[in-house]
């Protein structure tokens, strides 16, 4: 059989099946008319034949009305889920903010902490808003400036310990250079009662995240575990802030001398919130001077050393 009588065929097929159902919906039409048949009997006989039609009639607008509700429920669906997912984006950004909020409210409380116990200061407390580090600086930039009483050379700390000291200052800004940096330098002293080493604290930059404590002499009572804190000479840092914790000790090349590695008491991965210094109560300490003497009752330094000998 050719292509043409195959289309032929099927053209044929189709308009009768057009034929029929046009002709199917007359005849529902024609005799479902009120008091087209008025006898129970034709009644029936219609019924009879109509019955088979209405019945697939009636299929196929159950099927349109399935169809069109399962697609309106999909719809449905997909908007409420559409909505659910916005909500929890939402949700968890909020959760994200207080988490972030709470974290802020903590830090807050302990450099309030810290403020209330270190009444002999007086702290302005900042935010780290910038950081500028190299292998031969570390600095941060803080929130707050000239505008509210900050100036060069205050001392910067959080409730755990000794930042750094500001070296610029603006307006609504400044620049702190840490006690990492290798440029800085801290007198410092040893807490311990019986030892009250002093030395200085300045950055290492072969070891950044580790300061040493030099100048210490080579018979010189410093342990591991010691901690260090400001010895106040020099007029920068109040005396009494923690520095860190020995963690190791080690002879410089000379042999006279020897340094102690420290561990920061501050996490300055972590530096978010500070405090600056603006006043102090606490005099610094004043170099020991000897007492006057009264004329023909001066002492021969070497002539007292002899005698001792």
């Amino acid at each position: 059989m050719s292509n043409r009588d195959k289309w032929t065929e099927n053209g044929i097929r189709k308009a009768f099946i057009l034929f029929f159902v046009v002709a199917s919906v007359f005849c529902i039409v024609f005799f479902a008319a009120p008091g087209r048949f008025s006898t129970p009997l034709s009644s029936m006989a219609v019924s009879t034949v109509l019955a088979p039609f209405q019945s697939f009639v009636s299929w196929v607008g159950s099927q349109v009305n399935y169809v069109t509700s399962t697609c309106w429920e999909i719809y449905t669906v997909h908007e409420q889920n559409k909505m659910l997912r916005n909500e929890v984006a939402q949700l968890r950004e909020q959760n994200v903010m207080a988490n972030e909020y709470a974290a802020e409210n903590e830090r807050l409380r302990e450099l309030l902490g810290y403020k209330n116990a270190a009444s002999q200061f007086d702290l302005l407390p900042a935010r780290v808003i910038g950081r500028e580090s190299a292998t031969w600086s570390s600095m941060i930039v803080i929130n707050q400036g000239t505008a509210s009483g900050v100036h060069e050379n205050m001392a910067v700390v959080t409730q755990l310990g000794l930042v750094g000291h500001v070296t610029e200052a603006g307006p609504n800004y400044s620049k702190v250079q840490l006690i990492l940096d290798s440029r800085s330098s801290v007198g410092t002293l040893v807490q311990r009662p019986e030892s009250r080493v002093t030395g200085i604290v300045e950055g290492d930059m072969e070891n950044p995240t580790m300061p040493r404590m030099v100048s210490i002499p080579k018979t010189a009572d410093v342990v591991e575990d010691d901690i260090i804190v400001t010895s106040g000479f020099g007029g920068v840092y109040p005396k009494g802030i923690v520095v860190g914790r020995v963690q190791v000790i080690k002879n410089e090349e000379g042999g006279l001398l020897k340094y102690a590695v420290l561990e920061p008491a501050v996490n300055f991965q972590k530096l978010e919130d500070v405090a600056v210094i603006v006043s102090s109560r606490e005099k610094p300490p004043q170099p020991v001077t000897p007492p006057p003497q009264t004329p023909g009752t001066e002492t021969n330094p070497d002539a007292a050393g002899d005698s001792q000998r």
